[in-house]
């Protein structure tokens, strides 16, 4: 599996980003994708994920109402809308996927990384 994550950039606190992943050679244990951040000096957080079949989608609540993510399983791209954005925000953003939704409760039970995609939110 390949993952490869874009669309990360600066912006002012009350804005908006979409990032997007890009999958190739998906396997049956990448059923589910997501995203994970990370800012300086912290440890790795759970963003969100969405299950590649179903479309069910889980969100961290720091981020519930104002991320939404989807896929497009035709061209195997993952995205996530920020809106409302705030200084907190800023991270690298990676995209994952792994075998199932539950597998996004700990980075550590992520099978594979996209490179990250770094957001920056200024107040």
């Amino acid at each position: 599996v390949q993952l490869q994550a874009s669309g990360g950039g600066l912006v002012q606190a009350g804005g908006s980003l979409r990032l997007s992943c890009a999958a190739s050679r998906l396997t049956t244990d990448s059923n589910a994708m997501g995203w994970f951040r990370q800012a300086p000096g912290k440890e790795r957080e759970f963003v969100s994920s969405i299950s590649w079949r179903s479309g069910r989608t889980y969100y961290a609540d720091s981020v519930k109402g104002r991320f939404t993510v989807s896929r497009d399983g035709a061209m195997n791209m993952m995205y996530l809308q920020m809106s409302s954005l705030k200084p907190e925000d800023t991270a690298l953003y990676y995209c994952a996927a792994a075998t199932d939704s539950s597998s996004f409760r700990n980075y550590l039970n992520i099978a594979y990384w996209g490179q990250g995609t770094e957001v920056t939110v200024s107040s």
